[in-house]
């Protein structure tokens, strides 16, 4: 019974070991994705077709909705799920769903849209056109054959050559628009929607700063222009918060509007216990059939889509199934706290937020330490306090790793505060940055922070939860950037 116990053991910390990890939807298998997609009504809202914005910080699953839904055409089995949510038509045939950005070599490179901005500059108004160009060529085979004859020097151009796209759309702007105007009204004959996605926007800029403002602020001002012309037509502009707070929220009432009318991706505890639940419950048969013996008051509804789904109450449901796989407490007793609500508050930003990026890699790194540790555990457990402990560790390696695609000077940061121990004085920290501003922030000269002053710095750290402001003016960093950031803390759970 013991060697069947240790087989088995060995089994489910591979399945662990192997969900995929959550909030890298670019990376992740399309067959799987369905069953490790898990919807919250609160975020399946964005699909309201009054919502314009969908707003989240880095990791909180704005890639997730883009795929479920632009991707993969998943509608119908969330509203299967959520009832409760008003959705459009789920009628497959009266919806089409379209990506306006990313569309590969369809849209011009970075270099060349810089280099095309740079050139126009300071018009606010070339941005805007920019947008309005590559929406008629994403919606080319929905016009009429009389609208693409008008328009047909627009859609001549490779999309990669932004120039001669934006100079055929600015001789033919008015049959544009009608165009459009023509394809909304037939649309609401029909009673159809056409939904287009903008994803991935911190691409656009990269390290140029002011190249994404500027797209960003075209993007949401275009469409704060037309969202209230255009019916049928409506766009998913999927934004990470501190583009939308630092780029996007300059402009008139129509801005506003749909600004107040935005969707932010925020996690709670409950749902994100509930969405590491699915992901592990949906991993593999052996999985299942061990949460499923795990005593707890968690219903499961089965979806032929979606695979299993929990139902949690409230956030500590999930108790029993965390004390089942690795122990009620983060040590021999209390002292060190419930592994439950460890795990969550491990894994939070300076805000206090946490998403699922980081709880699923935290769980997937915990098993893959455990399949090599000398140390035994009792069956059923399966993962022991210090492999959860040297997990975080690891996981905050790979965040600050990962976030480098969208804040590339956070190896700058890294270098100036390697081996310093946190809290810091403000003051000090303030100084630190101050004599080494002026060196290199990346791999390349033209990286530089968001940024022009320490101090605005650090503020714009704070907010997006990178540093945590304390009592007495002092800056700390939590376990989710305190190891990718080589720096270091006293206490806490051993890892030895």
């Amino acid at each position: 019974m013991a060697e069947t116990q240790e087989l088995d053991r060995s089994q489910l910390l591979m399945d662990l070991s192997m969900m995929g990890s959550y909030g890298r939807a670019e990376g992740e298998d399309l067959g799987k994705f369905p069953r490790t997609f898990h919807p919250v009504a609160e975020h399946v809202r964005a699909f309201d077709p009054s919502v314009i914005l969908v707003i989240g910080p880095r990791g909180s699953g704005k890639s997730e909705l883009f795929r479920a839904v632009i991707e993969l055409g998943l509608l119908s089995a969330i509203h299967r799920c959520l009832p409760e949510i008003k959705l459009p038509s789920t009628a497959p045939d009266r919806m089409k769903w379209i990506a306006g950005y990313p569309i590969g070599s369809g849209f011009p490179d970075r270099l060349s849209l810089e280099e095309f901005l740079q050139e126009q500059a300071p018009n606010p108004d070339i941005p805007l056109g920019i947008w309005f160009a590559y929406l008629i060529r994403v919606l080319w085979n929905d016009l009429t054959s009389e609208d693409q004859e008008t328009l047909s020097a627009l859609k001549v151009p490779l999309g990669g050559n932004v120039v001669e796209v934006y100079r055929a759309f600015h001789s033919l702007i008015n049959e544009a628009l009608l165009s459009l105007d023509r394809l909304d009204s037939r649309l609401l004959e029909e009673d159809k929607y056409i939904f287009v996605g903008y994803d991935e926007l911190d691409t656009l800029g990269a390290k140029n700063w002011e190249i994404l403002s500027a797209a960003v602020r075209g993007l949401v001002a275009f469409w704060a222009t037309y969202t209230r012309r255009w019916k049928r037509i409506r766009a998913k502009i999927f934004l990470r918060t501190d583009l939308f707070q630092k780029y996007a929220t300059e402009g008139g009432p129509d801005l506003a509007k749909i600004a107040a009318n935005r969707v932010e991706l925020v996690w709670n505890d409950k749902n994100l216990n509930a969405m590491l639940l699915k992901r592990i419950v949906n991993s593999s048969t052996g999985l299942c059939d061990y949460v499923s013996t795990a005593r707890t008051k968690i219903e499961f509804k089965k979806d032929d889509d979606l695979g299993y789904i929990p139902k949690l109450a409230r956030s500590d449901d999930i108790k029993p199934f965390i004390r089942r796989m690795a122990g009620e407490f983060m040590g021999a007793n209390i002292n060190k706290g419930h592994t439950h609500r460890w795990l969550l508050n491990h894994i939070r930003d300076g805000r206090g937020q946490a998403l699922p990026r980081p709880l699923v890699r935290l769980i997937e790194v915990a098993a893959d330490l455990q399949r090599n540790s000398p140390r035994p555990v009792n069956w059923p457990k399966l993962i022991d306090h210090i492999s959860l402990r040297r997990a975080v560790d690891k996981v905050s390696e790979e965040h600050v790793k990962h976030s480098l695609d969208e804040w590339p000077w956070l190896d700058g940061l890294k270098n100036r505060l390697k081996g310093h121990q946190v809290p810091l004085e403000h003051r000090e920290l303030e100084d630190l940055l101050e004599r080494s501003w002026k060196d290199p922030w990346g791999q390349s000269e033209d990286i530089c922070p968001p940024e022009d002053r320490p101090r605005e710095f650090i503020e714009y750290l704070v907010e997006v939860g990178i540093f945590r402001a304390r009592t007495g003016g002092r800056i700390d960093v939590t376990d989710l950037f305190l190891a990718g950031l080589s720096l270091k803390r006293k206490g806490g759970v051993r890892k030895k």
